[in-house]
């Protein structure tokens, strides 16, 4: 793989780092900036928004830009949102930044997924994906506890600052590492050719195959993310353990990630069939399973690992199924359907996960709308089989 391709990756990791560690300063920002804990949660609805509206919107923007100048504009917006929200002691502004911060995540994450592909030959796009999205992962199992650790001991701003210095190297890299790329972030569609206008790359959205590969990778997501929110009171409340031991279990689902992305990485160019039709099934049965052992730590450990590897091999071969669909007919544009689908999922699952908290399910509902969203996920699968139109 090509060194730039890694410098994209990090990037990704500052990013995902700043995406997930909001979960573990709520309560101090509330505190700090005299709002409720639930108020102080809208940062992470204005995030998955903006990250959502963000894709699409500045994919577009960016169709005669060289990728260069857009991914280095992209991270310096990101870092510049997080130096202003460490800064700020209104939480209006603070929402403001978050947001700025999101459209900033999207519109990178989209062109990088564009650009990853393009540094590589055709036939090793899920390869490159893979490594482009492990800064995601990685960041999950350092960055985020890393985050947590630097806000606990110094207070939420120090956390922020620390996500808009990561950006500065990132950014050098970007700026050396594609070094004499000119080529536009509109890239040639596959048979050599100028790309087609804006209006037809949207208009693939409307061909059945793309709409639902997509639908099935934010169903997946939706219940990645759905669960992996709630699962500090899983090992506080249902399986008895420390505070300290949730660490430990989002750190297991991060390396579990990471696991999964590689095997996706390896296998979704060549075999995506494989890995859809061993990993498909076995999600929601891991889901339902983690929803029934949950208060045996042993149970809670392993199965954790196990839904991460699962969860991040389906959902990134999803991912890579969305480019390749999307490719022929959007080149721009592919890494922005990828990038909604995805954060169409990750705003989603949260919301249906916490209404299964208000259950009788209680700390374990999360894990039970985890399990009807991946069986939804696989019953639209086996149906797009039988009507001879399944993800390729």
């Amino acid at each position: 793989m090509p060194l730039p391709l890694y410098l994209l990756a990090l990037a990704v990791f500052a990013m995902g780092t700043s995406e997930f560690m909001l979960a573990g300063l709520l309560p101090d920002i509330a505190t700090d900036l005299d709002v409720s804990v639930g108020t102080a949660g809208s940062l992470t609805s204005a995030f998955a928004v903006g990250m959502i509206a963000g894709a699409p919107l500045l994919a577009a923007l960016a169709r005669d830009l060289p990728a260069r100048a857009s991914l280095l504009g992209c991270l310096l917006l990101f870092a510049a949102a997080h130096a202003v929200g460490a800064a700020t002691t209104s939480f209006p502004a603070l929402l403001a930044t978050r947001i700025a911060a999101a459209l900033a995540n999207a519109g990178f994450l989209a062109v990088a997924l564009t650009t990853a592909t393009a540094l590589v030959p055709p036939d090793r796009k899920g390869r490159a994906m893979a490594v482009l999205l492990s800064g995601t992962t990685v960041a999950t199992i350092a960055g985020v506890p890393g985050g947590s650790a630097l806000g606990t001991l110094l207070g939420w701003r120090a956390a922020f600052w620390a996500v808009a210095l990561l950006c500065l190297p990132a950014a050098l890299g970007v700026l050396i590492g594609l070094r004499g790329s000119g080529e536009p972030a509109r890239p040639l569609s596959e048979d050599g050719t100028a790309p087609p206008a804006l209006r037809s790359e949207l208009g693939r959205l409307l061909r059945p195959r793309l709409a639902l590969t997509m639908l099935l990778g934010a169903l997946v997501n939706a219940a990645t993310f759905g669960s992996f929110t709630f699962l500090a009171p899983v090992v506080t409340v249902t399986a008895g353990l420390d505070d300290l031991w949730i660490t430990t279990v989002l750190m297991l689902f991060g390396a579990g990630s990471l696991t999964g992305v590689t095997l996706a990485g390896r296998l979704s160019d060549r075999h995506p069939g494989l890995v859809l039709a061993v990993g498909g099934p076995l999600l929601p049965v891991g889901w339902l399973a983690l929803a029934t052992l949950a208060g045996k730590p042993a149970a809670l450990f392993t199965l954790v690992f196990l839904q991460g590897t699962l969860s991040f091999a389906v959902g990134a071969t999803l991912i890579a199924r969305i480019l390749y669909e999307a490719a022929a007919g959007a080149p721009v544009m592919a890494g922005a359907y990828a990038t909604a689908a995805l954060n169409t999922g990750a705003a989603a699952g949260p919301l249906v996960a916490a209404t299964a908290l208000g259950t009788a399910a209680a700390e374990r509902g999360p894990f039970f709308a985890s399990g009807v969203l991946a069986l939804a996920a696989l019953a639209l699968h086996t149906a797009s089989i039988r009507r001879g139109e399944p993800p390729r």
